[in-house]
């Protein structure tokens, strides 16, 4: 840029009055400084690299002077410069008190250490947090899975549990789908109040609507009403589908006026199909007869889905305020299931906001044995509802506690699966290798009646698999041995043992004492990775519990690479290990213990949650005739790909047992009710013991 004439002779008299006093200034300051400064910085600077003149980088430099193979000299040497210097002018005019030098020093070095990871645009004040979390968190799991399966060079023991699928999932799986024995109902008569049709089993409301007892929009219509009476009271509905529904629902009714109930076999539902004339089936026909499914008997009968789960033209929240208004049009794979098995569709039930416990962008779910509990989540709306009576079944999913935790606070029976049984496409994702999808209902027969029918190869899913389900209703369970731990519930061996089960004192025995360790490296960092773009925008700052997602995404961050790989040989070490401990064909035991809860995700091993009783509140204090309760449940584990021997178990001991048949007291209501905040019931803290 040139400059007029004009200007050039004060501009070159301002200049020289500039160089004249820098000049003063660094004379002023070899003078304060002394010679022995001068001597120390002569010697630095032979030494290393020049120092550089940014404060903030200067602060930092003893470190890495310190971190060189002359170390110790270097450090020495640069105490002795900062002890002379600290005091001079010139470290006065950068510095007003050593507390703001600290803090600079200290906000100036974290934000290299994060930029260089990438990182860099947390605050101060979340940067300090990550660091507490690493070194109280992060760093004694990295040191157990590290002395656990990293001692021997060369990876030749213990290898990482996670292994890459290279199937493209185009080519047609062989269909090991079997025929369930699922006992017939006959005599089943409607009652005659709403309320009791509300409690009845998917196959007391299956038997009504083949007999043409009920219409499926006449069902729909009551639980409809039951959603919306009860939801201002448990906030567990996201959104109703009503005009889904209906449709739904009509055409059910259609089917079955042509003859076509979706519980025939596959032979003679073609042979019907080809008889019959007009186009009224373009719906749940059409998709039943391209996709060759065989269906239970949901014909017709509601359910609600947790609001994961995409279902086209409506809204898909994830819980989360951040996605409150989104619409994902994909029809997620159990979604299709379901609607091939004609069941129909009344509501998108709470998920916790991006599937974390039970606070969601529009609350918190409440549990409907004493609300001024919370229900605990993910799968909060599901448990709730079941429970409540709003919807016959519902399906939730979990990664870690979301299925087992609702069902024990909320008091229905649950099925966590086999990991891989249902096809997860369309679903929100936490971690590949844990994420699951299970039934809430109200008994274990209603639980294997809708495993049949989501169950299956995913095409999208790599992880989903054709497991095979044996028939739970021809297990004879006098020829099984099953272990019951120190904190099972003892009602339910004595049942089981009067039923002919051999019961046997047990414990699983493993090494490996970083589970729950393993379970938050891997499903943080999977769910980091997910929700990347999330984090970095800084949609976390409007998370609905920052005490929730965003301290553990954060902290996610600083797990390395290896130390993650490591960790999933640990967990396959786990896996190898709870193999050979199980010695009974299956094992009775609390199902919200979080070490058991962490391993039973980490092995994939199904468990069946069932509730065995109910205790009188003690926080708050019970009110004078009070039907509130505290709910009593036992968890079921059978190895993976051994479902039904949970499930025939939890028939056996629900057949002579009416604990799931007990409906909670919604109604119960008193005028000086509240809702404690803060809650008094939470999931607990995902973290090592001590």
């Amino acid at each position: 840029m040139c400059l007029p004439r004009s200007a050039a002779k004060p501009l070159l008299r301002r200049t020289s009055i500039t160089l004249f006093l820098l000049c003063a200034f660094v004379m002023l300051f070899a003078f304060v400084v002394g010679p022995t400064t001068r001597s120390t910085l002569s010697t630095v600077s032979s030494t290393t690299t020049a120092i550089p003149s940014s404060h903030c980088l200067l602060a930092g430099t003893h470190h890495n002077i310190a971190g060189t193979h002359q170390g110790s000299a270097y450090k020495k040497k640069w105490e002795m410069l900062s002890k002379n210097v600290r005091g001079s002018i010139p470290y006065l005019f950068f510095q007003d008190s050593e507390k703001f030098e600290s803090k600079n020093n200290t906000e100036c070095s974290l934000t290299n250490m994060f930029k260089l990871l990438d990182a860099g645009f947390f605050n101060y004040t979340e940067m300090l947090e990550i660091i507490k979390g690493v070194k109280e968190f992060n760093q004694p799991i990295i040191k157990s899975n590290r002395k656990l399966v990293a001692s021997t060079n060369g990876g030749l023991h213990n290898p990482s549990c996670l292994v890459f699928n290279p199937h493209w999932g185009n080519d047609q799986a062989q269909d090991l789908r079997k025929k369930l024995n699922i006992p017939s109902l006959f005599g089943v008569q409607r009652p005659k109040s709403e309320e009791d049709i509300a409690f009845m089993t998917v196959l007391e409301l299956g038997q009504l609507i083949k007999t043409k007892q009920i219409t499926s929009e006449e069902l729909t219509g009551i639980f409809l009403k039951r959603l919306k009476r009860y939801n201002p009271v448990l906030e567990a509905v996201v959104t109703y589908t009503e005009e889904l529904a209906y449709k739904q629902a009509k055409e059910a009714d259609e089917l079955l006026a042509k003859g076509v109930y979706l519980g025939t076999s596959l032979f003679c539902l073609l042979r019907i199909w080809q008889s019959s004339s007009g186009g009224v089936c373009s719906g749940h026909g059409n998709n039943l007869f391209r996709n060759g499914l065989r269906m239970g008997p949901l014909h017709g009968i509601p359910y609600g889905l947790k609001d994961i789960i995409a279902v086209p033209h409506y809204k898909t929240t994830w819980g989360s305020r951040s996605f409150k208004n989104q619409v994902l049009n994909i029809e997620a794979w159990v979604y299709k299931r379901l609607k091939s098995a004609g069941a129909v569709l009344v509501a998108k039930l709470v998920t916790g906001s991006l599937a974390f416990d039970d606070i969601w962008f529009g609350g918190r779910t409440r549990n409907p044995w004493n609300i001024e509990e919370y229900s605990t989540g993910s799968s909060a709306g599901p448990a709730a509802c079941t429970s409540a009576g709003m919807v016959p079944f519902a399906i939730g999913s979990e990664t870690a506690g979301s299925i087992t935790y609702p069902a024990a606070r909320c008091g229905v029976t649950a099925l966590r699966p086999t990991f891989g049984s249902v096809g997860r496409t369309g679903v929100m994702s936490i971690s590949e290798s844990l994420d699951k999808l299970g039934p809430f209902c109200r008994s274990a027969v209603d639980c294997t009646v809708v495993l049949d029918a989501i169950r299956g190869k995913d095409p999208d899913d790599l992880s989903s698999r054709n497991i095979s389900l044996d028939d739970p209703f021809s297990v004879d369970i006098a020829k099984l041995t099953v272990g019951y731990l120190d904190d099972a519930e003892m009602e339910v061996v004595h049942v089981l043992r009067s039923k002919g089960v051999n019961m046997v004192p047990f414990k699983l025995n493993y090494s490996v004492d970083s589970v729950q360790g393993i379970m938050n490296f891997t499903m943080d960092v999977d769910m980091l990775s997910h929700f990347d773009e999330w984090q970095r925008s800084r949609q976390d700052d409007n998370y609905d519990a920052q005490d929730q997602w965003p301290v553990e995404l954060r902290r996610a961050h600083m797990v390395p690479a290896v130390d993650y790989l490591q960790a999933q040989r640990a967990r396959g070490k786990l896996i190898r290990e709870v193999k050979e401990s199980f010695t009974v064909d299956a094992f009775v035991g609390n199902a919200t213990d979080w070490e058991k809860v962490c391993m039973g995700n980490l092995v994939g091993m199904p468990v069946i949650v069932v509730p065995t009783g109910f205790k009188m509140i003690s926080d708050p204090p019970p009110l004078n005739h009070t039907r509130r309760r505290t709910t009593i449940t036992t968890g079921i584990y059978s190895p993976p790909e051994h479902d039904h021997i949970g499930l025939a178990l939890a028939m056996a001991y629900q057949s002579v047992t009416n604990h799931h048949k007990q409906r909670p007291p919604i109604d119960d209501l008193e005028p000086n009710d509240s809702i404690p905040n803060p809650p008094r019931a939470t999931i607990p803290p995902r973290q090592l013991p001590g």
